[in-house]
Parts: structure tokens; sequence; C-alpha cells
């Protein structure tokens, strides 16, 4: 992924970035980009056990060759620790803070609660509450396309009304807008919300599609496909979403001057706070994503055509506008480009930790 051009002409080394969840897919993929444009990093995981930690602990490694990295295991939901987190790195006013530690999942959302409250509501308000005490120089966190829950005009808009999610995963990371919203009113703190549209690429989360169909098709066995196949994602490749989140970094947002109480903007607001979809602007069918899966595996995939599940929508599709004018964002990364990407990772990743198995 090139360089985008702007941060070229920047300093680098001012001011450090915080980033939680640096062991998750987004966050390891972003810390490990920071850090080859020159930035400090500060890492936050608490290593939760979701999915396979090996994953997360590989990750973190190659993180930690990086003399500019720090590692810190620690859970949001924690307050005492992350206060001694901000108070032992000195974080202050000249940082940044990407907030990309949640307990992700629609589908688990209904299986164990419990977890996305403290770690997407708790641990939020928590990480809120620091930043405002140091003042921090700007706080992005993701939210989620899931927030469009019941809307099915589409493409999907940050201009448009997002109250009817329809899962508790979506409820929260609304509610983490919500949040925001209070903070940088109360306290002139910037915040920018990323709903991010399912995101893909290597390195990613056992818990996703790609990952899951990959795995299965490899293994002979059958992959569940819902709405019996009838589903469309704007499926976003991780580099072009690196690209967004960085492009936004050193773009704290202002208040928006034409803001109108009678007709309220839910995208911008009289205050320091502005949320973006940041998507590949293009819906795929489920189906043609698959086959483009088998093409790249060079074998079929056995489908076994289930009902819709609670919880999910039967499409996504990402309005990008906003962010390629405010921050010339566009995605570079065809879905047949992602997905052979992916799975030569896969491939590579799999073969390497079955050799040192072999090994030990």
């Amino acid at each position: 992924m090139e360089s985008p051009p702007f941060l070229l002409i920047r300093n680098l080394m001012s001011g450090r970035i915080l980033i939680t969840g640096s062991a998750g897919f987004i966050g390891f993929s972003l810390s490990r980009r920071l850090l080859e444009l020159g930035y400090s990093v500060v890492g936050l995981d608490n290593m939760s056990e979701y999915y396979d930690v090996t994953l997360k602990k590989d990750r973190t490694a190659m993180l930690e060759r990086e003399p500019s990295f720090s590692f810190h295991k620690l859970d949001l939901a924690d307050r005492g620790e992350l206060d001694n987190l901000f108070e032992a790195e000195n974080l202050n006013t000249d940082d940044v803070i990407i907030n990309l530690a949640a307990q992700a999942g629609v589908r688990y959302s209904r299986e164990n609660p419990d977890s996305y409250i403290q770690s997407n509501l708790i641990g939020f308000f928590n990480l809120l509450e620091c930043a405002r005490k140091v003042q921090c120089k700007h706080l992005l966190y993701a939210s989620s396309s899931s927030v469009y829950g019941g809307n099915t005009k589409l493409p999907f808009s940050e201009h448009d009304n997002v109250d009817h999610p329809i899962s508790l995963y979506a409820a929260t990371k609304k509610s983490n807008e919500l949040l925001a919203h209070v903070y940088s009113y109360t306290y002139d703190l910037p915040t920018t919300g990323l709903r991010f549209f399912t995101v893909y690429g290597p390195w990613g989360r056992p818990d996703m599609a790609l990952f899951i169909f990959t795995r299965a098709i490899l293994a002979g066995e059958p992959i569940q496909v819902f709405n019996h196949g009838d589903m469309h994602r704007d499926f976003t490749y991780i580099d072009d979403i690196v690209d967004g989140v960085i492009r936004l970094i050193d773009h704290q947002p202002v208040p928006n001057p034409e803001w109108n109480g009678d007709t309220p903007d839910p995208a911008t607001s009289f205050v320091p706070y502005r949320i973006f979809n940041i998507g590949n602007h293009q819906s795929v069918h489920l189906l043609e994503f698959i086959g483009i899966i088998e093409e790249c595996l060079g074998c079929k995939a056995a489908i076994d055509f289930q009902p819709m599940q609670q919880g999910d929508v039967k499409a996504t599709f990402a309005e990008i506008s906003d962010l390629a004018d405010e921050v010339g964002f566009r995605p570079v990364t065809s879905v047949r480009e992602g997905i052979g990407k992916f799975i030569e990772w896969y491939k590579d990743y799999y073969n390497d930790r079955a050799q040192i198995r072999l090994d030990e």
C-alpha cells in the first residue's frame, strides 16, 4: 500500500498514538503501518480468547520487533489499570488515541451479551474519561456498518438516521457514537467515529466469512451460507481501511457551522464530532464472493444453504463521498485481488504453524 502523500511532509515523530486492540486484526495492521511510517505506537490488548490467541500473540510478536512499539496486556474495563497505563506512558495533549478494542461479532452477541457491555460500553467509557483528562489531540474509534440496522436505502450514508439497530453489537456501537458526542460537547474533545464495512485480508479474524470459508473448503467441509445466499456485502480490504484511518489521524473534526437543530445532520455536529464510513463502495453478492474464493483455491465449495440469521442484514453498501472529499480517500484493492492476497497469507501462515508443531 502506498503512503498517503500528505504524510510525507508532516513531522511523523511529533506525539504518539495509543491503539487499543493492537493484537486484533485492524489494530495490528494499523499499528504495523504506522510503525513503518515512523510513528511511535503504544499498543493495548486484553488478548481475549474469543478466537485463537495464538494468532494474536503472533501479531504482537511482529510489532514488538520494532523499538518504537510498546505493548500492554490490559482490559479497558479495568479502569484502575487503564489510569496506570496513561500515567506510565505519560500520554498527553500531543498524543492521539485510536480505539479498536471491542467485542466483535453480530451473532456472538446473542450468546454472550455481557462481554459486549463490558468491553464496548464500560471499556469505551473508561477510555473517554482518560482521553478527556489528558485532553488528547484526537480520539478516533471503531464504529460499524452494523449501526445501519433496519435501514434499507442503499448506499448507507452517514447522514441517514440510524436509530433502529437489530443486534446488541450494533447497539453498543451506536452507543459509542452517542457517548463520544457527549464528550465532544462537554469537554471539547475532538472525536471521529469510523464505520467499518466488512473488513478482510491477511491476518484476518477467524470468525469472519473469508476465513471460515477458506478453512472449510480446504478441509473438504461444507460452508454455511445464510439467507440461501441472497446476501450482499461491501467487502473492504484491510490496506484500504488502514489508509482511511491514517488519513484521518491529523484531520481533527471541527464544528459544522451549517448544522441546524431543526434538521439535525447525524454525521456532523455543532461540536468537534464527525462520523465517516470506511468501505469499498461496492456491494458484492455473497455467491460471487464464494466463487472468487473457489477460483483462488482451485476447488469447489460444498454449500449448506441456511435461512437468515437474527441480527444479520441482507445488504451493506458504503457511501464514501464524505471521506473522499475530506481527505482524498479512495479504495484501490479489488475483491479478487484482496481474496488472493488473503489466501496466499493463509497458506503460508498455517503451513508455518504446522511446521513449528512438527519441530516441537
